[in-house]
């Protein structure tokens, strides 16, 4: 069951990045980004009060907080990064560290990988090198830049994968209301800081809106998930949402891939499938 939760929580993630990415084309990210998580916030704080769940300890607070603000992060740096460079060089990228992250995090905790996780993680590097146009000469529109901010975008949400596996497991959705009393407080900052403004276009902030929405339902499948199950098995198949990121990006915004992002994207599989089953 947890692996068909992960599996869910990566085709709904999946959408909901190709969603806020289409709006990040002529919406600021970070009005994106806000947008989805106050859309969010109020979608887990009427679960919270439905469910009436106690309040959980200061700890998962903290974690809550944590993850709340790099998954902010991350999802305003993956937006960026689909208005700004290929969706099939972005979300590949960004899965792979996302997914590899909580295995050394486990590594660090004193955990041991088998063999077919130390063989994926020397997949998945090869596939960023693939992917990202570091390796083959290959020519596709995503600036260094934003190779380099998939990677940071990564790293972000495998902490946000790690720091939800750190939260009580009897607090039901407080985690994800907790990540989220963090998160748009930090957006609206960002967004005064840099003084960015809705566009007044309705279309990408209806489709703001449905990002938030699938993003919430992405979150609460991964929560559940990962409470029956390993970090390292839920968060790498969570991490294959570029599958459906990707194929929405072909079929419908008609991006192409050369030899070597083919090869790259199947590198990037191959490597997800073996951290997931080397951790069963």
């Amino acid at each position: 069951m947890p692996i068909l939760l992960a599996l869910g929580s990566a085709l709904v993630y999946g959408v909901g990045d190709y969603f806020g990415g289409r709006a990040s084309r002529t919406q600021p990210s970070v009005v994106v980004a806000a947008i989805g998580q106050i859309v969010s916030l109020v979608l887990v704080a009427a679960t919270v009060l439905i469910m009436g769940t106690a309040c959980p300890s200061a700890a998962t607070w903290w974690w809550s907080v944590g993850g709340g603000i790099v998954g902010a992060l991350g999802i305003t740096g993956l937006y960026h990064g689909f208005a700004h460079g290929d969706v099939s060089v972005v979300a590949p990228t960004s899965a792979v560290i996302g997914a590899a992250l909580p295995v050394v995090v486990g590594l660090s905790l004193g955990e041991r990988p088998t063999v077919l996780a130390l063989i994926g993680i020397v997949i998945a590097v090869t596939a960023i090198a693939l992917v990202s146009g570091a390796v083959g000469q290959h020519k596709h529109n995503t600036p260094p830049r934003i190779v380099a901010l998939a990677v940071a975008v990564g790293a972000c949400f495998g902490l946000l994968y790690v720091a939800f596996n750190e939260t009580d497991p009897d607090s039901g959705m407080w985690p994800l209301l907790i990540a989220r009393f963090a998160s748009v407080p930090m957006l609206l900052i960002i967004g005064a800081a840099v003084s960015v403004r809705p566009a007044r276009d309705r279309s990408s902030l209806q489709l703001s809106v449905v990002s938030g929405v699938f993003d919430m339902g992405a979150n609460v499948l991964y929560l559940v998930a990962v409470r029956g199950g390993m970090l390292s098995v839920v968060s790498a198949v969570a991490a294959l949402y570029p599958a459906t990121t990707v194929a929405l990006a072909f079929g419908l915004d008609k991006e192409r891939v050369t030899k070597w992002q083919g090869i790259g994207l199947v590198a990037a599989a191959a490597a997800l499938v073996l951290v997931s089953v080397s951790r069963n």
